[in-house]
């Protein structure tokens, strides 16, 4: 997670304008009371895409409330139409302290997956729910726990798993963020190939993975049409890099990102940007559900997008970035020079 355990305070024709408004609208936050009334007053979509709904709700130790809210977000973006949820890093829970992170964790057969994947199969709906407090492979012996992508389909059956592969592991000095993610995690052993879902074919990543361009350029050569990062960006890291680091991802890779988040106060230590994104295929910000302590209620929002693959087939067409890309010894080409002087 790009995230701390001691921190001190922390436009597009394509989206509809449910929940979070649009970018060139307003940056703010709308909560789950507001969401219905503008659910039901915009639910009729003109167009024929898939639409995905990118979610932000404020998790706290206590996963009862948690599994509520998100359970009221499931049901209302499928009220609007979404094909497929996106809820953030720590949607099942975020803890006080390291022992309490470890004493709330659950296996993928434990209860809150088994709920998640009820509710799927219920509303006929895929999730995305990352990441996930998913106890290690030598939970018994070690305490340790992987941060877990976890996709379930409109049956209610785990389509994939990510386990994150790149930890936290940072200091900022002045800037109130300190956490070192390695020493109760475990990095995940691979990435996971993109998933065929309704909405197109998925790449999977989570929080902190974002700063590493390799993988979502792998997860692009795999057929990726949308890239995913769930997160809980501290407010420090939020402020200076998460914008331009989801814009800079699917520019790059001409992908549709999206990326739900953990946003405001989550106990007394801990609070997060929020700010969930979702960003266009040319880097346009197509929907901003705000941020801000406050904005936090708890109620969780979201914003509707419609993913339009064609205009990915379009912006690659258009710009073929990936035929101009050289093969990978020419990028190394310059190492090999060092290394041979």
């Amino acid at each position: 997670m790009d995230k701390n355990s001691s921190q001190s305070n922390g436009q597009g024709p394509s989206t509809l304008l449910m929940g979070c408004l649009f970018r060139k609208q307003a940056r703010h936050f709308v909560t789950y009371s507001t969401w219905k009334s503008l659910t039901m007053q915009n639910r009729m979509s003109s167009t024929s895409n898939p639409v995905a709904a990118v979610c932000q709700m404020t998790s706290t130790p206590n996963k009862e409330a948690n599994f509520s809210v998100g359970k009221r977000l499931v049901e209302a973006a499928r009220e609007g139409g979404a094909s497929m949820v996106f809820l953030p890093e720590a949607f099942d829970y975020i803890g006080s302290s390291r022992d309490e992170t470890l004493a709330l964790a659950e296996s993928l057969t434990g209860d809150t997956i088994s709920r998640y994947t009820q509710l799927a199969s219920k509303m006929n709906v895929w999730l995305s729910l990352g990441g996930f407090h998913e106890r290690g492979h030598d939970w018994e012996n070690d305490r340790r726990i992987y941060n877990s992508h976890v996709i379930i389909n409109d049956q209610g059956s785990l389509a994939a798993v990510y386990r994150k592969s790149h930890l936290f592991d940072v200091e900022l000095p002045g800037r109130g963020v300190s956490l070192k993610e390695s020493a109760f995690t475990i990095p995940g052993p691979a990435l996971a190939p993109p998933v065929q879902t309704p909405i197109g074919k998925v790449g999977l990543g989570i929080c902190y993975d974002l700063r590493f361009p390799e993988l979502s350029l792998a997860l692009q050569r795999q057929g990726a049409d949308i890239l995913t990062y769930p997160s809980a960006f501290t407010v420090a890291t939020g402020a200076a890099h998460w914008e331009v680091l989801l814009r800079a991802r699917a520019v790059e890779t001409q992908c549709y990102v999206l990326a739900a988040a953990q946003v405001g106060r989550h106990h007394t230590t801990r609070a997060s940007w929020g700010h969930a994104l979702a960003v266009d295929p040319w880097g346009a910000v197509v929907g901003d559900c705000g941020g801000g302590e406050k904005e936090g209620s708890g109620n969780g929002g979201m914003v509707l997008v419609e993913v339009d693959l064609e205009k990915v087939r379009e912006t690659r067409r258009n710009m073929p970035v990936q035929e101009h890309r050289r093969d990978a010894g020419f990028y190394r080409g310059l190492e090999a020079a060092v290394d041979n002087t």
